[in-house]
């Protein structure tokens, strides 16, 4: 119920502040090389990310995202073509910027089958993996168009995990996750045995041709030159933001509500009528399909896929990003998949001890904010106040 006198508006510096930040952080991340520099560096983005938090800029940048989506958007535009000019001839930096937009995009789906529906999935990566396949021999066999081939990628992915929802559906909780976890091992055995899918060795994959526009090709706007891989870049990042906006969507709607009450209680869904099968139905389709979507162009991007890209493994890194995300928001998969991504790269020159070194500063956020990086707010019922 309102009261007498409207509410004030939140003031629009804080999102200004954290677009900037967010992209200045993510530029400066790709480009430096000098280990201390990127120990200095990686403090530096933890503290004021710490500060932030504790001192409600986080809460002042998302009521201000909030109550002005189109100016969020606007920022998000302006700085996405900041960061393309600066990085514009780094190719390891544009590959590293659409790997990270791949994962983040597979793990929005994820998010709506684990975060929304409680559907636990750790065979993300062979649904990828359906999706690269599919646009390699679709690619091999020649005359279909790319676009065409992509969607491809996900519809494959859509009908295998299809077969898979059968068991998924008999089987509840721990369950449930075993058997998505015991596909995507075989899934991974049955590409190392099949010799038509190149076995071990793998398949070369053509880049992608939509419409004319060759992403093969560096790209030549008012005179300055722009690696190829611009075009891998800002096509991902399109389908990030169409995959934020189908999420975004399904949390606001009755939809959304619905898949909430799957998620919490199964039982009372079910008394209350909801059909249970159906939403974890949906939930699993749509999922899948981003993540065979996105494997379809992960393979044209790399030009060559193989068993080892798709393990369970892979499938695990997933599943951290949503966690450590924040399970059930959407927004919380792009800074995870930038550290999940990214930084195992970047710590390359300590060689082995990366991976123990990536898994400790995971397992700090994660103690510090164990509802991961940007926690998923409860939802508040709105009572309009009728005159």
């Amino acid at each position: 119920m309102t009261g007498l006198f409207p509410p004030k508006p939140a003031a629009v510096w804080p999102l200004i502040a954290a677009v900037a930040f967010a992209a200045a952080a993510l530029t400066t991340l790709v480009l430096i090389e000098n280990q201390k520099l990127l120990g200095l560096t990686l403090a530096g983005i933890a503290a004021i990310c710490f500060a932030a938090a504790r001192f409600g800029g986080v809460a002042a940048t998302e009521a201000a995202a909030s109550e002005n989506p189109w100016l969020l958007r606007g920022l998000i535009t302006i700085a996405a073509i900041g960061v393309l000019y600066v990085l514009r001839d780094d190719n390891f930096g544009l590959l590293m910027v659409a790997t990270v937009l791949i994962y983040a995009t597979v793990c929005i789906g994820l998010t709506i089958q684990m975060g929304y529906t409680g559907l636990t999935n750790f065979a993300a990566a062979a649904f990828v993996g359906t999706g690269g396949y599919t646009a390699a021999m679709l690619g091999q066999k020649g005359g279909l168009p790319d676009p065409l081939v992509l969607i491809g990628g996900g519809l494959v992915a859509v009908f295998i995990g299809s077969l898979l929802i059968l068991p998924v559906l008999r089987t509840r909780g721990h369950y449930a996750a075993l058997t998505t976890l015991a596909f995507g091992v075989m899934f991974n055995v049955f590409l190392d045995a099949n010799e038509l899918l190149g076995g071990p060795q793998g398949l070369k994959i053509p880049g992608i041709n939509l419409f004319g526009w060759d992403f093969s090709s560096d790209l030549q706007i008012l005179g300055i030159t722009f690696s190829f891989y611009v075009n891998y870049v800002i096509l991902t990042g399109v389908l990030t933001a169409l995959a934020m906006i189908l999420a975004g969507l399904l949390d606001k709607s009755w939809i959304g509500v619905w898949l909430d009450v799957v998620r919490l209680d199964e039982t009372a869904a079910a008394v209350f009528g909801l059909k249970i099968g159906t939403w974890k139905i949906l939930a699993f389709t749509l999922g899948n399909f981003l993540a065979g979507l996105m494997g379809a162009v992960y393979a044209k991007m790399t030009g060559f896929i193989a068993p080892s890209n798709f393990t369970f493994g892979d499938s695990l890194v997933m599943v951290s990003i949503v966690i450590l995300g924040g399970i059930g928001n959407r927004w919380g998969v792009l800074p995870a998949a930038l550290i999940v991504v990214l930084l195992p790269e970047k710590l390359q020159f300590i060689q082995e001890y990366r991976l123990l070194l990536y898994a400790i500063l995971v397992i700090v956020i994660l103690i510090m904010r164990p509802d991961g990086l940007v926690a998923r707010r409860v939802r508040t019922l709105r009572m309009e106040a009728r005159s």
